[in-house]
């Protein structure tokens, strides 16, 4: 069977100063697994190894995104990070300087049936 959306969790993050769209991307992860908590796995016991996670990223330049620094934030299961257009951009006042605003979305899969 295959594996089923067992969480949703969304989280915000910005670069105020930086324009730095990983740093920002990292600070959306962190905010979002600071709302969430899996302790339904342990009551289950489901080694969270077998989680698929996927991480969303939506920031105006998703190139500028590194994907491995945003993998290494999430302490279990099988991880893949997407980055796609969204977000803002906000350019401050009387500088070449912008905040850099990402969001995140992320999704835990499991196989219920195994």
């Amino acid at each position: 069977m295959a594996a089923k959306r067992i969480l949703l969790e969304v989280g915000t993050g910005n670069d105020w100063h930086g324009g730095d769209y990983t740093k920002a991307a990292a600070r959306a992860v962190e905010d979002a697994l600071h709302h969430c908590s899996l302790i339904f796995l342990r009551t289950l016991a489901v080694d969270p190894g077998e989680m698929r996670v996927d991480v969303t990223i939506g920031v105006q330049q998703p190139a500028k995104v590194d994907a491995d620094v945003i993998r290494s934030l999430i302490p279990h299961g099988q991880v893949s990070v997407t980055a796609v257009s969204g977000g803002l951009d906000v350019a401050n006042a009387g500088s070449d300087d912008i905040s850099v605003i990402a969001n995140a979305a992320i999704t835990v899969h499991l196989d219920l049936d195994r």
